[in-house]
């Protein structure tokens, strides 16, 4: 009976707000649960297999910082060439990337609707395709015989003598896979930065020239990029994100992991290996972490460069 009273006692305004509540979080709750269950979860088991040596059959047994001092002192192949090739590469792909896509939003932005829309859907379309048009497209134009199209061209133009295996040449095969890379970087982070250009109020750029802006790159540093900052820092972490996760473009051009003498080898490629293909999954968790580390340090550098100071 008490507990009847206390509840028929309840402001009706918080009884509506505590239901209001219920229902938000009957919303949340799905997206929650499966957050926790695929990526929380995930995440903090890798991070304690990394302290760990696994190899699937035994129970992982505890070692400490062993993976990490190993990795960064005696694992020669990751501090000669995979870490230096997947800064290059990141370093590479994520600027240009990213500045490529904001400059094709905001030439889209310039014209009409009918062509907009059927230009963007043009230049998207390669990220949803990146893995079809790498296996048969790009392996084809640097197929390494007479017949592939780029050798095919230059023994017409008589400045090769012989045909190049551009994908087995350690010379050639990152700058091939940044070249494929920054092809297919026209994703979600461009769409975004896109939709962002397309919103801003035009009252904005008028009430500009009003005040003096003169010409369009004033237009786009001081009205275009601060209006749109919510859009350019989502671009900026999906690129970083994007650019340190690619591991399967090497792959899928030479079809081998490690790639020829490790030239086109990532941070992902390194962890594949040792996780798959050796089985050393404690080590491959210890890659990973890294890997993590690295992409929370440049989100971070992102967000100071676009996040709202408030």
């Amino acid at each position: 009976m008490n507990k009847l009273k206390l509840s028929s006692n309840i402001n009706p305004r918080k009884r509506a707000k505590i239901k209001e509540n219920l229902v938000g979080w009957g919303f949340v709750l799905p997206y929650f649960s499966s957050f926790f269950l695929f990526i929380t979860i995930p995440v903090l088991l890798g991070i304690l297999l990394s302290f760990t040596y696994f190899d699937l059959i035994n129970t992982p047994k505890f070692i400490g910082l062993n993976n990490f001092v190993n990795l960064f002192t005696a694992d020669d192949v990751f501090m000669q060439q995979v870490l230096p090739n997947t800064l290059k590469f990141a370093l590479i792909v994520g600027p240009v990337g990213y500045a490529f896509s904001f400059f094709l939003a905001w030439l889209l932005a310039q014209i009409p609707k009918k062509p907009r829309t059927i230009l963007a859907l043009l230049i998207y379309s390669p990220s949803m395709t990146a893995g079809i048009a790498m296996a048969v497209m790009w392996r084809i134009i640097f197929s390494g015989d007479s017949s592939g199209y780029l050798n095919s061209i230059l023994l017409a133009m008589n400045i090769i003598e012989t045909p190049i295996q551009w994908l087995q040449n350690p010379d050639y095969l990152l700058n091939i896979m940044i070249i494929v890379s920054l092809w297919s970087s026209m994703g979600i982070g461009f769409l975004a930065m896109l939709a962002g250009v397309l919103n801003i109020n035009e009252e904005l750029y008028e009430a500009a020239y009003v005040d003096g802006m003169k010409n369009k790159f004033q237009e786009i540093f001081y009205i275009t990029i601060p209006t749109m900052k919510p859009q350019m820092l989502f671009g900026a972490i999906m690129s970083l994100v994007g650019t340190f996760n690619a591991g399967s473009i090497g792959v899928q051009l030479t079809g081998v992991n490690p790639t020829p003498q490790n030239a086109g080898q990532l941070i992902v490629n390194h962890m594949d290996d040792y996780a798959f293909n050796r089985w050393e999954m404690g080590y491959g968790a210890a890659i990973a972490v890294v890997l993590l580390i690295l992409v929370y340090i440049m989100s971070r550098v992102a967000t100071r460069l676009f996040g709202e100071k408030d």
